[in-house]
């Protein structure tokens, strides 16, 4: 029993463990470290919902080399990233800055639910408020009494 908790723990994780291949591992440990943070802030561009660190799509492989080839060309953390994003985009950036190209990105959710707060108060606000009583036309009392003289 433990042995088969103990297998599926180990398969669980595997996915971590693969995402990042040992011979892209840099022997310098700070560039790696350097490597590993901006690998984390960078999406993977097929699984889109995942960092570049974390992925094992072919893709992510290919980032993750780049990040280290500009690494080790000099660069410094924000050049690997302005890189990659005149390459990719800002799309890559998996927490992409404030600019007016994602300003719906940022505040449509928050717009959203103002916009749908505001409807909601304004819908029930009306249907709260008392009837008004209106005076009628003179077509409407016409009408209204040829309805009551009419028999039942």
């Amino acid at each position: 029993m433990t042995r088969a908790l103990l297998a599926a723990l180990l398969l669980a994780f595997t996915q971590f463990a693969w995402a990042v291949e040992p011979n892209e591992v840099l022997t310098d440990p700070k560039l790696e470290a350097r490597a590993r943070t901006i690998s984390k802030e960078l999406r993977c561009l097929q699984c889109q919902n995942e960092s570049v660190d974390d992925s094992a799509a072919p893709l992510a492989h290919d980032l993750r080399v780049l990040v280290r080839r500009r690494l080790l060309k000099g660069d410094s953390n924000e050049q690997v990233k302005d890189y990659i994003v005149a390459r990719y985009g800002t799309y890559v950036l998996l927490k992409p800055p404030v600019g007016p190209e994602t300003y719906l990105l940022w505040f449509g959710p928050l717009i959203l639910l103002v916009s749908g707060g505001t409807a909601a108060w304004a819908f029930f606000r009306r249907r709260m408020a008392p009837a008004q009583d209106l005076p009628l036309s003179d077509e409407e009392r016409r009408r209204l009494d040829r309805l009551m003289d009419e028999p039942r």
